[in-house]
C-alpha cells in the first residue's frame, strides 16, 4: 500500500468517527468512550497529514507558476524562489507523517513505575543506585512530572539497596521505557583510599503503571504478609507490623512496601507495584516477537542488558545501544541533559520501526 493510500484510509476513518460521535453518540456508553478515544488519538495524525498535503499542493501550484510561459518574469522568479523554500520543508513533513503512522505502544500514555536496585560493586553500587534514583527524580521535576517515592531500602552510608517510585504525567512511560537495563559507573569510590577506579552497576526497571481495567487481580490469588519496617542497617523504623509484602501466588511475583507508617498505605503502594509488574510481564509476553526483531536497534529493555556507562574521571556518559557519548556527565546526573539521551533513543527506535515498515 502506498503512502497516499495509507493517508487516505486514516483521514477516512477520522471523518467516519467524527460523524458517528456527532450523530449517534451516547456519552454514557462504553462504545462512545472507545470511539472518542480513537478519535482523539487520530487527531494529531490527521493534523500532520493535512499539513503535509497542504504543503504538497502549494508546491504543485508554485511549480505551475514558475513554468508558466504566459506569466510575468518577475512572478516566475518569485515562484521559483518560493518553490525551493517549500520543497525543503516537504521531506520533514513527510517523515513526521510516517512517524505518526507508526503503531502505538498502548502503554506509552501511561504513568511509570521506576525501580532502581544496586548491582555488583558493594557499597559503591548502592551509592550509585541512589544517585540514579535522584537523577530521575530531578528529571521528573524539571519535566513538570510528579515523582512519588513508593519504597526505599537505604544503606548506612546513604546508598540505596533498592527503591521504587511512581512518576505521573503525560506519556511518562513513552519517555522512560528505554531506561530499563544495567547502568554501569566507573569512578574512584569514596570508600577507596588508593585512588583506583572501580566499576560498579545498578539495575533500572521502568514499568507502565496498570489500572484495574488493564489487568484483573483476584483477591484469592494474593498472599499478604505484614512485618516490621526496617531502616538502614536493619534499624527498626517503628514498632508496629506496618510493612506489607504481597505475593501473587499463580506467578510468584512479589511486591513490598515499608515506606509509610500506615499499613493501609503500604498495602496500597505494594498493590500498585504488583499490578505494574504483572501488567509488564503480560505486555512483554505479547511483544516478545516484535522486541526480538528490533533488539539490534535500541535493545530489548532487558534488565540484564548493559545499556549505559557513566565515566566520572572523563566526565562522559555513553549509551551503548546507539553509540552516543555526551561529555556532560554532571548535567545528565542533575537531570538537565537526560532528555538528550532519551530523545536520541526515541529517534533511533522510530527510524528502526520505519525501516521495518518499508
Amino acid at each position: 500500500m502506498s503512502l497516499d493510500d495509507k493517508l487516505a484510509r486514516v483521514v477516512s476513518r477520522y471523518e467516519e468517527l467524527q460523524a458517528l460521535i456527532a450523530e449517534h453518540g451516547n456519552p454514557g456508553s462504553a462504545d462512545y468512550t472507545e470511539k472518542l478515544k480513537e478519535y482523539s488519538s487520530l487527531t494529531p495524525v490527521v493534523e500532520g497529514i493535512r499539513a503535509y498535503r497542504a504543503t504538497r499542493d502549494e508546491l504543485d501550484e508554485l511549480d505551475d507558476l514558475r513554468h508558466d510561459g504566459d506569466g510575468e518574469a518577475e512572478m516566475r522568479a518569485l515562484a521559483e524562489a518560493e518553490y525551493w523554500e517549500v520543497k525543503e520543508k516537504l521531506p520533514e513533513l513527510e517523515q513526521r507523517v510516517k512517524v505518526l503512522l507508526l503503531p502505538k505502544d498502548e502503554a506509552d500514555e501511561k504513568n511509570a513505575i521506576l525501580e532502581v536496585r544496586a548491582g555488583t560493586g558493594g557499597e559503591e553500587a548502592s551509592l550509585f543506585a541512589m544517585e540514579l534514583f535522584r537523577m530521575y527524580q530531578r528529571w521528573a521535576e524539571l519535566s513538570g512530572l510528579r515523582f512519588n517515592p513508593l519504597d526505599l531500602e537505604e544503606t548506612d552510608l546513604g546508598g540505596l539497596k533498592s527503591g521504587s517510585a511512581e512518576i505521573v504525567g503525560q506519556e511518562v512511560f513513552a519517555k522512560l521505557k528505554y531506561e530499563s537495563g544495567v547502568h554501569r559507573v566507573q569512578r574512584v569510590p569514596v570508600t577507596e583510599s588508593g585512588g583506583r577506579i572501580h566499576t560498579s552497576a545498578a539495575t533500572v526497571a521502568v514499568l507502565p503503571e496498570a489500572e484495574d481495567v488493564d489487568i484483573h487481580v483476584e483477591e484469592k490469588d494474593l498472599r499478604i504478609d505484614t512485618y516490621r519496617s526496617q531502616g538502614a542497617g536493619g534499624q527498626h523504623v517503628n514498632t508496629t507490623d506496618s510493612a506489607v509484602r504481597i505475593t501473587h501466588i499463580p506467578t510468584g511475583v512479589v511486591a513490598q512496601c515499608q515506606d509509610e507508617k500506615s499499613q493501609h498505605k503500604n498495602k496500597a503502594k505494594a498493590m500498585k507495584m504488583l499490578r505494574a509488574r504483572l501488567y509488564d510481564a503480560e505486555r512483554q509476553r505479547r511483544e516478545q516477537e516484535y522486541a526480538a526483531a528490533r533488539k539490534s536497534q535500541v535493545g530489548s529493555g532487558d534488565r540484564s542488558e548493559r545499556i549505559r556507562t557513566y565515566n566520572f574521571p572523563q566526565g562522559r556518559v555513553t549509551d551503548h545501544r546507539i553509540n552516543l557519548t555526551l561529555y556532560k556527565l554532571d548535567k545528565v546526573m542533575s537531570g538537565e541533559a537526560l532528555d538528550e539521551l532519551i530523545d536520541a533513543l526515541i529517534a533511533e527506535d522510530q527510524a528502526a520501526r520505519l525501516a521495518m515498515m518499508q
